[in-house]
């Protein structure tokens, strides 16, 4: 095979790949693009033909692809940091494919044993949910956001079970490509009903269990605003005072006796609170006089805080020093909940953005933590939560998730099992313009409502704010860059779903085994060099 012929063969992977995925992408193409791939690793690995190519390479032409076609808009708010989350991604991506290589050709001999795909993608998504470089906004199983009716079992096994899904599909298909090119009747037959019922068996439970839900929980009214604020122009030249009242005069006209909630975008306070001091600030106070106004609603807000290092922790990597003193602070990016008493409850974020909020501490990124930029002004590390905190508001438990927190799966299962029987997202989108970015995050709380069969309210600086049902539907939604305000009855609903109460657990099955035949295949590796 021509060297031209294998950099195609990459390249239609990575292109499918990227016409498959949300929001304007075929969905049913991710059954078949990572047939070439598969297709080239069978060849290359195969030493009877004496073939030659480099596996990794390959993947990553496709991984690079894909990553640049899918993601390139966050080159609107960090353009180096685009270059690099979409190099180290391919990377990691490739780095995955190539130990599926390597596992494959040393303990099988590249003889069948396809599943050891789906195990090392399931064992890299988890590692891409959990280590300080995480970046799971491609994991494969989130190609369905778009499409939340085909997925309603989510709700048993996260988004995990749909990468298993996607990678079993694409194996039957080569599986049954290849019968055909060596005219096997049999294994046509056989591959034929396999990848049909592998892909009608599962569609059709979920659509059973999509008309077959009915929405559990107490009813409670939410109003989500859009303030629609130029995170450009806007958001660091108007005043605290401005900015608050934009969000309130949203809010105002749609107040009833039986609202409960009002949820403002992530970082709508422009004021650097003082966690010790937080009932001195003007905003909280506006906002304190507007919940007693109004039958003293609860008043979910986002908010740049800070708070004094506590002795003895200097040494933490998110410390900062004062310019004029020899004393620390942390910087956060936090959930406020504002009622009309003088208790205010708050939620840090805790999944932070890699290269934007924070760098990792590896010992040899150290030197260059302070170049992490967080969106709100500031510059370094912000302080994570380490601890799974629910806004508690009369019989209501409320899980507020900041941004990028809504895109784990594992750590929004924590939350629900801790007693959350409602989600808010807050989130600024408006850095990456209109772009699909913004669609994509959307979509992506249709996958936590169906994990967990909670009810969502999203307020969205710039849109898509709106509310989703526990089975993913959108009840409604605003427009984008326009300035907005919804309201619409929730379902707090209490019962947890099998997800919710194991999470991630084929992630961690899979990262296991993975893990063992890896060292398996260095063992043989090494083994053969001996010999």
């Amino acid at each position: 095979m021509r060297n031209i012929t294998k950099i195609s063969l990459a390249l239609l992977s990575g292109l499918i790949l990227a016409a498959a995925w949300p929001t304007k992408g075929v969905t049913v193409l991710i059954f078949i693009a990572f047939v070439p791939l598969i297709f080239l690793q069978d060849y290359i690995g195969d030493k009877n033909n004496n073939a030659k190519g480099n596996i990794f390479l390959l993947s990553f032409l496709a991984f690079l692809v894909w990553n640049s076609l899918t993601t390139w808009w966050i080159w609107n708010s960090t353009p180096a940091g685009s270059v690099a989350t979409i190099l180290l991604n391919s990377s990691f991506m490739a780095t995955t494919f190539w130990l599926y290589h390597f596992t494959r050709t040393n303990i099988f001999k590249n003889k069948n044993a396809y599943f050891l795909l789906i195990i090392f993608f399931l064992a890299f998504e988890n590692l891409h949910l959990n280590w300080q470089l995480n970046w799971p906004w491609l994991n494969i199983g989130n190609v369905f956001s778009h499409n939340h009716s085909w997925v309603q079992w989510y709700e048993i096994t996260g988004v995990a079970g749909g990468t298993l899904w996607v990678l079993l599909c694409n194996i039957l298909t080569y599986r049954l490509i290849k019968s055909f090119v060596v005219k096997n009747n049999k294994e046509i037959t056989k591959y034929s009903v396999l990848l049909l019922l592998t892909i009608v068996v599962p569609l059709t439970i979920s659509k059973i269990m999509y008309n077959r839900y009915e929405e559990r929980g107490d009813d409670v009214e939410v109003v989500v605003v859009q303030p629609n604020i130029d995170p450009y122009h806007e958001e660091f030249v108007l005043s605290a005072a401005e900015i608050i009242d934009r969000n309130l005069g949203l809010a105002a006209p749609l107040m009833s006796e039986k609202t409960r909630f009002v949820v403002s975008p992530e970082s709508s306070i422009h004021e650097n609170i003082w966690l010790e001091n937080i009932n001195t600030y003007f905003s909280v106070r506006r906002l304190k006089m507007f919940s007693k106004n109004n039958g003293n609603v609860a008043y979910v807000i986002g908010a740049s805080t800070l708070g004094m290092v506590p002795e003895g922790e200097e040494k933490d990597f998110a410390a900062r020093k004062f310019y004029d003193a020899d004393k620390y602070y942390y910087s956060y990016n936090t959930a406020l909940m504002i009622d009309g008493s003088d208790e205010i409850q708050y939620h840090h974020k805790s999944r932070l953005t890699p290269g934007v909020e924070m760098m990792p501490s590896w010992w040899i990124l150290r030197p260059i933590k302070n170049l992490a930029i967080d969106l709100g002004g500031t510059v370094g590390t912000l302080k994570r939560e380490d601890k799974i905190t629910l806004l508690d508001f009369e019989n209501y438990k409320v899980a507020s998730m900041i941004c990028y927190e809504s895109v784990f799966g594992d750590y929004v299962a924590d939350f629900v099992n801790e007693g959350a029987d409602l989600l808010f997202v807050i989130t600024n989108d408006g850095w990456w313009g209109d772009t699909p970015g913004h669609r994509q995050h959307f979509e992506m709380s249709k996958l936590r409502a169906i994990e967990n069969r909670r009810s969502v309210a999203r307020s969205a600086n710039t849109g898509i704010s709106g509310f989703i049902n526990q089975r993913g539907d959108v009840v409604s939604k605003t427009n984008y860059w326009e300035p907005n305000a919804l309201s619409n009855i929730m379902k707090a609903n209490e019962k947890l779903t099998f997800y919710s109460k194991h999470g991630d657990y084929l992630y961690r099955a899979a990262s296991f085994m993975a893990l063992l035949l890896l060292c398996f295949s260095i063992v043989v590796k090494i083994s053969k060099k001996e010999r």
